[in-house]
Parts: structure tokens; sequence; C-alpha cells
């Protein structure tokens, strides 16, 4: 892998799609980019460690990753540094970062860019409008955060004991009542319950295109009311008949294993896979998305407008956009995380590197994930969930 990306930095050297690309490269030579990035995972975390050592050796760019619990944490640091009148030499080059945090520095002027275009491998994305490498959470990305990997909802369930999923979340409803107790999901406070939810109102809304825009109460009630009667027919046939649920993710996969119910849920299409190598899940484990899509977004990473490595960070970014790169992190075996390329942009040596990744029984190709379904605007999940706690919890 280290040869493949050495092969594809130098024919990005070669015909750079801009003209100061290179002065981007002489001037970067030597930084070390602290990259502000959640460190809850441990594949990520190593991830991270890989890329810099192949960007010190391509470039002589060194990543330093400091680790989150809380994105916020970056984002505060930025604004109070900005409050000082630090308008440079600031302490955070790069962040990993999605959603509200994007737009709150946006909207205050806390970010680097536009520098998107400016990559060379950027050729490789699909940055139309709508398109999912250009969209955050329904803000216009507009160039200020750069992808680089996707996350996507996904259900999971034990082969060996169901085969009669349906093809969609509304026909969850008499399954769930054929088969009594054996569904559950995270409650709604926790980020994957909500994503359910979410998942059910994008499927059941009169006009999901209502949901890309800030919630109002007329809209809220009009869209939300098929999915509280889809709701309120599940629920008793919910693990527990709906009156308690598991705290997270990591508890329903515990209980899936158990075989206390019959189907998870994740963020990650690979994690199925994972978690059977890793002794989480049964061999028989396996993955199941509507046939029309599900929920999906791109995490990106955004420069601050005072960062001191801005050239690093642009290297960076660039590296985690390279082919090469993409098909490493897709690797089951290194991370999992499925490319943000788009796959009409790629060479054949690019689709060769994909097609020799390893696979397992259990890890979706994209086709079986179906089309990518935009997360409706922030404010929508805030008052689902408390329209949820309101609804069912005493």
């Amino acid at each position: 892998m280290r040869l493949a990306l050495m092969i594809s930095a130098a024919l990005g050297l070669a015909t750079p799609a801009l003209a100061d690309w290179q002065q981007t490269l002489a001037a970067a030579k030597g930084q070390t980019v602290y990259w502000n990035a959640w460190g809850g995972d441990a594949r990520t975390n190593a991830f991270i460690a890989w890329a810099s050592s192949q960007t010190e050796a391509l470039y002589g760019v060194r990543i330093e990753q400091v680790k989150l619990t809380d994105t916020a944490e970056a984002v505060s640091r930025v604004l109070a540094e900005k409050a000082a009148g630090q308008s440079s030499g600031g302490s955070v080059d790069m962040i990993w970062i999605n959603g509200p945090n994007f737009l709150a520095m946006k909207e205050q002027g806390l970010l680097h860019g536009p520098f998107v275009a400016d990559l060379p491998n950027a050729k490789y994305l699909d940055l139309s409008v709508n398109s999912a490498a250009s969209v955050d959470f329904t803000v216009p990305v507009e160039g200020m955060e750069s992808p680089w990997r996707l996350a996507k909802f996904v259900f999971n369930y034990d082969s060996a004991k169901v085969s009669d999923l349906p093809d969609n979340l509304a026909g969850l409803v008499d399954w769930a009542a054929t088969h009594k107790g054996r569904m559950t999901h995270p409650a709604p406070s926790n980020f994957m319950g909500a994503t359910f939810l979410k998942q059910a109102l994008i499927e059941l809304a009169p006009d999901a295109s209502a949901l890309q825009q800030p919630v109002t109460d007329a809209a809220f009630a009009t869209q939300t009311a098929p999915l509280w009667v889809w709701y309120d027919a599940l629920r008793p046939n919910l693990w527990r008949e709906g009156a308690t649920f598991p705290e997270n993710q990591s508890v329903q996969t515990q209980m899936l294993n158990d075989g206390e119910v019959d189907i998870g849920m994740s963020f990650d299409p690979a994690s199925t896979a994972a978690e059977i190598a890793d002794g989480a899940l049964p061999e028989t484990a396996r993955v199941w998305v509507p046939k029309a899509g599900s929920i999906g977004n791109i995490s990106f990473v955004a420069i601050p407008f005072n960062a001191a490595h801005k050239e690093g960070a642009e290297v960076v970014a660039n590296f985690l956009l390279d082919p090469a790169t993409q098909a490493h992190m897709q690797d089951i075996t290194v991370l999992g995380s499925f490319s943000v390329l788009d796959p009409a942009k790629l060479d054949d040596g690019a689709k060769a590197a994909f097609a020799a990744l390893p696979t397992a029984p259990a890890l979706p190709g994209l086709a079986q994930l179906g089309p990518t379904l935009l997360e409706p605007h922030a404010s929508w999940m805030t008052k689902l969930t408390e329209e949820w706690a309101k609804r069912y919890t005493k």
C-alpha cells in the first residue's frame, strides 16, 4: 500500500490541478498538523497514526492527533482564540467535524477557505450541488471542509434466526407483531436511537423534502403524523413491550449477540463484519438495508481560519482523498470506512485497488447499501427526540 500511495502521489505531482499546489507542498514541508479528532475509536486512532507515517514520508508533513471526547472542545478553542484577537498561529490546524459544529464555525467566521477546489484529489469527488460531499446536515459546504469518510445507517441481524425481514421500515410493524419482543432500538436520547426515528421519518413523511428545511411547528405536525401512527403500532411488540430501551448501540449489539433480540443497528456498514471478527457477533450476523436506501453522511475535515499550519492541513486533506488512501481506509482489516470518492471518476487502477480489498460474508457491497438519503436539518432531530420523550416516557 505504501508503494501505491507513492505512485499515486507522484502522478498527482506530475499533473497538479492548480499551479500553486507545488507552492503549498513546499510551504507544508516540515510542518506538524495538529488534527483534533474524536479519540474514542482505536481503529480510527491507528489509521490517523498510519496516515502520519505516510504524509511524513511523502511530503515531510507530520500529523499529531489531538484526541477529543467532544468536537465542541476544538471549536471552543478556536472561538476563544478569535475573541483574544489571535488571527494566526492558532493551536488547532484541522478538525474532524460535521453538522452543527461546522455550521457554528461557518456562521462565526472561524473557517479557512474555501480550499477544497484547490486540492488535486478533489477531482475524484462528486461536488454537484446536492451531493453528499457538498451538503453537511443540509448546510452547503461551499468548499470550507473536505470529505474523508462515509457513514451510513444499517441494520444487522442473525441470519440463522431471521429470513423474513421486510423491504422497508413500514413493514417492521407486521414483522414485530409476528416476532413479538425480538426487536428494539436504542433510546432516542442516544444518537443511534434518534437516527432510527429519523430513518422512519424520511420514509413515512408525506413530503421528505420538507425535512431539508429548518423545522417549524406546522411542518413538524404534518410530516411526523404518519410516524407516530407507525410507532404506536410498533411499540407494543418491541422488546419489553417498548417500556424500556438499550442505552446505546453497544448494548443492543450485546443483546443481539446474546440472542435476546434479532435486530441491531449501526452507522457503519462494515461494523457487523468487524464485530464478527472480534467475537462480538455470531458468524451468521448479516447487514440489512431498506430497499429505498438509508440515511448517510460524510465526515469532513475543516481548517480553522487561524491555523498555524494551513498548508500542511491542506496536504493532509488532499492525502485523505487519494484513491489509494481511501482504498486502504475501506480495508475491513484497517478501518472499513466506505469511500467518499465517486466511483465513476476513478481510473482503472484505482477501481482495481478497491476490487482487491479483503471481503467477508457480512460485509455489504455498495449495491446492497442502496441510495444514500440526506440527513434532515439538525433542528428536526432535536424536536423529534423531544416529542418522542413527551409521548413515550413517564
